[in-house]
């Protein structure tokens, strides 16, 4: 069984099985400029997999790889039909803080429509084929300002859910500074429950 089910700028995604389980297998696209993105997410997938982040890589070769099949819903829908989901939330950005120490800038958390998929009350990080090594990851202050983008900020307030926007911009800006666990913490506070 392959089954094509999606096809972006630079790779294919076949949905297959592997070893008796759905499983999905990413190619590079033949006709893409792109180098080595594949092998980029392979070496990412394989860091990232061990401190438990993005979906289990299974099997790799020289232009394709062999994933875990994340079922689940995309991080604006889960958003807009979760009754509580400030677990969740708080979880991708525990996730998003991972990344970041680990000096990986996945360069889509400030639009992560397609790079979040939530299912059984857990949230997974997909698609790291443009995450790259920076000094100055900006995982943490891109997804904070995902959530406090007008849109997502309305979804959220229906929840019961509000960001202090002023003073997470002044803790931003700090953590921006020291990437210290004290001011990621202080940060996270500043999303309220009422």
């Amino acid at each position: 069984m392959r089954k094509e089910i999606a096809r972006g700028h630079r790779g294919i995604i076949y949905l297959c099985m592997y070893n008796g389980r759905r499983a999905v297998r990413k190619e590079e696209r033949k006709d893409s400029g792109a180098i080595n993105r594949i092998q980029n997410e392979i070496f990412w997938l394989k860091k990232l997999n061990k401190s438990k982040l993005g979906p289990k890589l299974y099997f790799s070769g020289e232009d394709y790889f062999i994933c875990e099949f994340i079922e689940g819903k995309r991080i604006i829908d889960f958003l807009k039909e979760a009754e509580q989901p400030m677990k969740i939330i708080l979880n991708i950005l525990k996730q998003c803080r991972i990344l970041d120490k680990l000096k990986a800038d996945k360069k889509e958390m400030s639009n992560p429509y397609k790079h979040i998929i939530v299912n059984n009350k857990k949230a997974v990080l997909i698609d790291f084929e443009r995450t790259k090594f920076s000094l100055k990851p900006q995982n943490v202050t891109a997804f904070f300002a995902f959530l406090t983008s007008d849109k997502i900020n309305n979804i959220l307030k229906e929840k019961g859910i509000v960001i202090e926007n002023k003073k997470a911009r002044e803790l931003l800006k700090k953590y921006k500074g020291d990437y210290s666990g004290k001011s990621f913490n202080n940060l996270i506070k500043t999303i309220k429950t009422y």
